[in-house]
């Protein structure tokens, strides 16, 4: 009776993956696509920033709640189509990797400081692989839109293997952004939607409880209601 009590969540868990679309999803392979310029700012005081740490669900879900951050979008960047759709881009066959971009006020936060939360919310050693999630897809991933964002992806790396903090060498992919579309609909918040799903759960709630902990201290503030 304990074995099958430990063993029935494990097999659940080792069922859960990203790629699996929910049954209740309306699935508009184009719904949301759209596309970004090379040029880093997105307004006179945001800029951008294109990350890929295996499931956007949960790159999502973290980077959301940083402060400074002003907006997230799940999508797709890297490949060789157009248009793609999460069923093409999960059969690995398009070339994208499934990634957030993030929409930030550098003033706030800095793009060396999202790239401290990039490297410690994923493993940056496991190639084109996090967790269940394996494909190229899922790979890890900085899009850079601009020479200095390059010059400190670069540095991160070179300073992450030489850190000792990983027992293998990173191999995130640093390459230049040149389109992003955004998933569809039902990709959107989907932490903060579906948080009691499996997948969120068993992977995504542990990831973002473990963030939070670490990097309390730039999370964003709870609004204070003005009476």
């Amino acid at each position: 009776m304990m074995f099958r009590t430990v063993l029935l969540p494990l097999l659940s868990l080792a069922l859960v993956s990203c790629g699996q679309v929910p049954a209740d999803s309306t699935v508009n392979a184009n719904a949301m696509s759209d596309t970004t310029s090379m040029n880093p700012q997105h307004s006179d005081s945001l800029s951008l920033a294109t990350f890929g740490t295996g499931c956007f669900w949960c790159t999502e879900a973290i980077f959301q709640q940083l402060g400074g951050v002003e907006k997230v979008v799940s999508g797709y960047s890297g490949g060789f189509i157009k248009n793609p759709s999460y069923k093409e881009v999960c059969n690995g066959t398009t070339g994208h990797a499934e990634v957030v971009q993030i929409t930030f006020n550098p003033s706030l936060i800095t793009f060396s400081e999202l790239l401290e939360v990039f490297f410690a919310t994923h493993d940056p050693t496991t190639l084109n692989r996090q967790g269940n999630d394996v494909g190229t897809q899922y790979r890890s991933v900085i899009f850079f839109h601009d020479e200095e964002q390059k010059r400190l992806a670069e540095l991160a790396v070179k300073a992450g293997n030489e850190s000792g903090t990983w027992p293998d060498p990173i191999v995130t992919e640093v390459s230049s952004f040149s389109v992003f579309y955004a998933a569809e609909d039902y990709h959107q918040e989907y932490f903060d939607l579906n948080g009691t799903q499996p997948y969120c759960s068993y992977v995504i709630r542990p990831k973002v409880d473990k963030f939070k902990k670490k990097f309390a201290e730039k999370l964003k503030q709870p609004q204070v209601r003005q009476e």
